[in-house]
């Protein structure tokens, strides 16, 4: 009963994580007219207020010593600072300025550009329905250029960010709550070097713009911390492969409310592109279960056959009256 309570708590927090990240194109235009690097600065400021708190309560502080003990690991946390200010400083941009649905199509292809890049950075084997979900993914690029007339730009580079960011936390191998501390803390300096001489210039809309507008602009931070932590409360309780479906709720999320409530247009063409992107997804994932069921039909019948070869057999065991004779 306990396990059974513990996967549905992690269900709805995954389901509550990603939702959110699928939603949160709705709060970013309530943050006009401040502009999408002043809306960035502040998610950055007001972040590291929140997980600074969250690391109070946690008492998580022993990494920061191992941390900055090693300079490898600091520069590739600066590499996913980076990154990851180019893929949110773009996301909101996008939303304010009637790009929804690009931007959930960034989030689409991403499995796909991972997948691209293990096998071009980590000289990674795909299967063959991988190689035809990547080979049909491009397609789809080309289809939506042909939609959009141009390249799907925002698209691309908010999937290879992400896929970069994605690549970098791997490798510094830290948990979620301690790396997005670090990372944050690395932007801090700037973003608020920045906030403070848009002040100086007159152009800050915190404070300018009434009490309600600096407030939303203050629960950036929470915003940001609030899907994280839901996340990671899904992450150690329920498997991989769960929240590997989950992550297409964000998107799909993105995705309606750019036709629904932004209005975005979608001509047939895109559509088409759109179509073969999921047909790429499904064919992931149905490779993704395959491999998962052949992986645990394995492992159980090599279990089995262990166990045969370590029991003994009725004819090889001592009998009971001969074990507790003592040799003459």
């Amino acid at each position: 009963m306990k396990g059974t309570n513990e996967q549905r708590a992690g269900l709805l927090s995954g389901i509550g994580a990603y939702g959110l990240w699928g939603l949160v194109p709705l709060f970013w235009p309530l943050l006009k007219p401040a502009g999408a690097i002043e809306i960035l600065a502040h998610r950055m400021v007001w972040s590291l207020g929140v997980v600074t708190i969250a690391l109070l309560v946690l008492r998580r502080w022993s990494w920061i010593g191992e941390l900055i003990r090693q300079p490898k690991k600091l520069g590739l946390i600066s590499v996913a600072a980076a990154v990851i200010t180019v893929n949110w400083g773009l996301y909101i941009w996008s939303v304010n300025n009637g790009h929804v649905v690009e931007a959930s199509l960034g989030y689409f292809i991403n499995p796909l550009v991972t997948i691209a890049m293990g096998v071009l950075l980590l000289g990674e084997r795909l299967r063959p329905a991988q190689w035809v979900a990547v080979g049909t993914g491009v397609a789809a690029v080309l289809v939506l250029a042909i939609g959009y007339g141009r390249p799907p730009w925002i698209s691309l580079t908010l999937a290879f960010s992400f896929a970069i960011y994605g690549l970098v936390k791997k490798k510094v191998n830290m948990g979620g709550l301690e790396s997005l501390t670090a990372e944050i803390a690395v932007l801090f300096v700037p973003a608020l070097g920045y906030l403070l001489w848009l002040g100086a210039q007159g152009d800050a809309t915190f404070a300018s713009e009434g009490f309600g507008h600096s407030a939303l602009l203050a629960a950036t931070g929470v915003v940001t911390a609030a899907p994280l932590v839901l996340f990671g409360a899904a992450a150690i309780r329920v498997p991989l492969s769960t929240l590997g479906l989950l992550q297409y709720l964000a998107p799909v999320f993105q995705f309606i409310l750019g036709i629904l409530y932004f209005h975005e247009e979608m001509p047939p063409e895109r559509w088409a592109g759109f179509a073969l992107v999921w047909l790429a997804l499904t064919l992931l994932t149905w490779d993704a279960f395959r491999t998962v069921r052949r992986t645990r039909a394995r492992a159980q019948t090599r279990a089995v056959q262990l166990a045969a070869q370590q029991t003994p057999t009725a004819g090889n065991s001592p009998s009971p009256s001969s074990a507790a004779t003592p040799a003459k």
